[in-house]
C-alpha cells in the first residue's frame, strides 16, 4: 500500500484523530482499525487534497471488510477513493472513536 498522506479529523469532543490516507483499492491487512472512506481531491493551488468526508467505521480485520463492504454501493455513488486508517488494536477504544468521529461530522453512507 502506498500511503498518500496524513488527514486530520475532530471528533464531537473536540478530539483530534491523525489517519493515513491510502487509494480505496488498496490491498489490505489484516488490522483492526477505524477507517474513514472519502472522495480526495487536489486542493485548486495543487499542494495537497482535501476530502469529501463520506463513511465512518471500524473493524478487527481491513482486509476481511472490505473484501466485501456492505456500503459500497454508496461508496461509488459518491465516487470514494481513499481509505483513511488509524490502526487501534482495543475494541473498546475503536467503538468510541468511531462514535466520536460520526457524533461531529456529516457522514453520508453512514445513515
Amino acid at each position: 500500500m502506498a500511503k498518500l498522506a496524513d488527514y486530520t479529523v475532530t471528533g464531537r469532543s473536540g478530539e483530534t484523530y491523525k489517519f493515513e490516507v491510502y487509494p480505496k483499492d488498496s490491498s489490505w491487512n489484516e488490522v483492526a482499525a477505524v477507517y474513514l472512506v472519502t472522495k480526495r481531491t487536489i486542493k485548486p493551488d495543487g499542494v495537497g487534497g482535501q476530502h469529501e468526508n463520506i463513511y465512518v467505521g471500524e473493524t478487527e480485520n481491513l482486509k476481511v471488510r472490505f473484501a466485501s463492504h456492505d456500503k459500497e454501493n454508496c461508496f461509488a455513488a459518491r465516487q470514494a477513493n481513499c481509505v483513511c486508517v488509524l490502526q487501534v488494536s482495543s475494541e473498546q477504544a475503536r467503538l468510541a472513536i468511531e462514535a466520536d468521529i460520526l457524533a461531529g461530522g456529516r457522514w453520508p453512507c453512514n445513515n
